[in-house]
C-alpha cells in the first residue's frame, strides 16, 4: 500500500510560499516541487499564478541573486552562470540583466585571484603544461577564454 500525503490547494500554496520565501526560486524549481507534491496541472497553474501575483516567484530577481551568489561564493565566470541559468529555462533578457549585476572591476580581480591561487597550487615545471592546467581550471569555472589567455600571456 502506497500512501502519500495529499495537500489541499491552500495548504500547497502556503507550503510553496514558504519554499519561495526561504530562497529565491525559478519557475522550474517550483514546478518540480509541485510535481513532487502530486498536484494536478490545474492546481499547479493556479499556485504558480498566486506565487507570481504575491511576488514570491520572480524570475528576474532569481536570476540576479543566482548570478551574484555564484560569482561571489563559487567564483564562477559569466559563461558558467549563463549556462546554468539557461538550464533553468531563464529568458535571455533576464540572463543579460543578471550578468549586469557583476561589477567588471570585481570580475577581473576575482579572475586574477583565481589565476594566482591555481598557479601557486600547481607544482608543474613544464610551462606549457602549467598554462594548460590553469586554462582548463578557469575554463571549467566558466571564465571567458580571451581573458584567460591574456592572463596566461603574463607568465
Amino acid at each position: 500500500m502506497n500512501t502519500h500525503k495529499t495537500y489541499t490547494l491552500k495548504e500547497a500554496t502556503i507550503k510553496l510560499m514558504n519554499y519561495c520565501a526561504y530562497q529565491d526560486r525559478c519557475h522550474q524549481d517550483v514546478e518540480k516541487k509541485l510535481f513532487e507534491l502530486r498536484m494536478i496541472p490545474e492546481a499547479r497553474q493556479q499556485i504558480i499564478h498566486t506565487l507570481i501575483q504575491e511576488d514570491f516567484l520572480n524570475e528576474e530577481r532569481f536570476a540576479q541573486s543566482f548570478a551574484r551568489g555564484k560569482f561571489r561564493i563559487k567564483k564562477w565566470g559569466k559563461l558558467r552562470i549563463q549556462q546554468e541559468l539557461k538550464k533553468r529555462k531563464i529568458s535571455r533578457f533576464n540572463i543579460t540583466t543578471a550578468l549586469k549585476e557583476i561589477d567588471e572591476e570585481d570580475y577581473h580581480e576575482t579572475l586574477s585571484l583565481l589565476f594566482e591561487k591555481r598557479r601557486d597550487s600547481l607544482t608543474e615545471k613544464n610551462p606549457v603544461k602549467l598554462k594548460k592546467k590553469i586554462a582548463d581550471y578557469l575554463l571549467y569555472r566558466g571564465w571567458e577564454s580571451h581573458l584567460i589567455y591574456e592572463k596566461l600571456a603574463e607568465i
